[in-house]
């Protein structure tokens, strides 16, 4: 980055070389052919000789080096101009180059070194009136406090906004860098949503297909229709699970027109589960050797998909907890959709009387669970039963109700709006 900073910079300085350079002939062109022409009445001079034609040259031509030394080179110019005065010349051919000089230090220095170059200029202006015999001293006095001042004042504002300029660059740069650093941000809280939503998937689907693997291997003699049931569950969850995983990774390999980068197919991302897919997730689990009983309260209505997401996840984390370490607990799902809050409610009865299929334990559930509550603005609560067995609590703010597809009577059985 420094590197392509320096060959910008050089980049930028070599245009500003060129019209300097270009400058310093222009003002020595003009101010040859000034030295050539007759001065106003009043002044008294001798017409310039190699010396003097020569200190114009060097004075004026000084110019183009103006930017990389500024104090040097009004010193220097000033030191000649006062030589070209002193030998008998007109003064005012050359102090065009000397108020662009005095110009590029108000621009270029701090204030105390353009005020001392000033109050320089002025002392050479009232000199070279004086020596020239001048019958307008007052003017020469007043020009001398003048122009100085003019040229700081002209350069004192554009040294102000180069530096507004630099300053307003650098923060340019700075929000270019905060906003990269927010990009690669969201795209690591993305991944490691992607990452929860993947452990989700697994979990539950892997869960309900080592079960019904273990089952189908256990009576897959004594009892063929059930061992042929239980590949049939297998086979369900292994091809749900892979529809899930394909959509979730799809995401990985979208581009920002919504086409896939390694396939370059266009479409819409399959929606992602939701609450109305509970009765395929009970469905699953009940295969796997655990009664499901689903309740839903109140007015079922559209949820945005992040509560919808949250709430479909927390019942399969705590289905698939009660199918590891509960099993043939019965369960029960309750689903309470209140005014102002979604409440949901996952209990098991914990009498679990035959071993689990054996299979990895331990994991990080319960804290993913509270981490997409606290997200939606939710809270959750997990623990034992005084009574005996597990209860997982989900509570997410809703807004207001808004007329749902599927209703709920008081027996808990989940009816059909008709939309009327």
């Amino acid at each position: 980055m420094r590197t392509v900073r320096a060959l910008r910079g050089h980049a930028a300085g070599r245009p500003r070389a060129a019209l300097d350079v270009a400058l310093a002939v222009g003002f020595t062109v003009v101010a040859l052919l000034l030295a050539g022409e007759r001065p106003p009445e009043g002044w008294y001079w001798d017409r310039p000789d190699a010396l003097g034609y020569t200190l114009i040259c060097v004075i004026n031509l000084l110019v183009a080096a103006r930017r990389s030394a500024p104090v040097a080179v009004f010193t220097g110019a000033t030191a000649l101009w006062l030589w070209y005065i002193a030998a008998g010349f007109w003064p005012v051919v050359n102090s065009a180059a000397l108020m662009l000089a005095l110009y590029t230090v108000a621009a270029m220095r701090r204030t105390a070194c353009a005020a001392a170059c000033g109050a320089v200029f002025a002392g050479v202006w009232v000199a070279g009136a004086l020596l020239s015999g001048s019958n307008a001293p007052a003017t020469a006095v007043a020009q001398a406090l003048v122009v100085p001042f003019i040229m700081w004042k002209f350069g004192e504002n554009a040294r102000k906004l180069g530096d507004r300029n630099r300053a307003l660059s650098e923060l340019t740069g700075q929000l270019r860098r905060e906003r990269e650093e927010n990009a690669r941000r969201a795209v690591a809280e993305e991944r490691v949503r992607i990452a929860r939503e993947l452990h989700d998937v697994v979990a539950h689907h892997m869960s309900v297909i080592s079960v019904q693997a273990g089952l189908a291997h256990y009576v897959f003699t004594a009892d063929p229709g059930t061992a042929h049931g239980a590949l049939g569950t297998i086979s369900a969850a292994s091809g749900e699970a892979l529809e899930e995983l394909r959509r979730l990774l799809a995401v990985l390999r979208v581009g920002p027109e919504g086409v896939g980068e390694t396939t370059g197919q266009e479409g819409p991302y399959q929606p992602t589960p939701g609450l109305d897919r509970l009765e395929d997730m009970t469905e699953r689990v009940r295969a796997a050797g655990v009664d499901v009983e689903l309740r839903i309260v109140g007015e079922r209505r559209l949820l945005a998909p992040g509560p919808d997401l949250c709430a479909y996840r927390v019942i399969q984390e705590a289905l698939t907890n009660v199918i590891k370490h509960a099993r043939p607990a019965r369960a029960t799902v309750r689903i309470a959709f209140l005014p102002h809050e979604l409440s949901v409610r996952v209990t098991d009865e914990g009498r679990g009387n035959v071993p689990a299929i054996p299979g990895p334990s331990g994991g990080h559930g319960l804290i993913g669970m509270r981490e997409r509550a606290r997200i939606y603005g939710g809270t959750l609560a997990a623990g034992p039963r005084d009574e005996g067995g597990f209860e997982v609590r989900l509570t997410i703010p809703l807004q207001p109700a808004v007329r749902g597809r599927r209703t709920a009577g008081d027996d808990g059985q989940v009816r059909r709006d008709s939309g009327a």
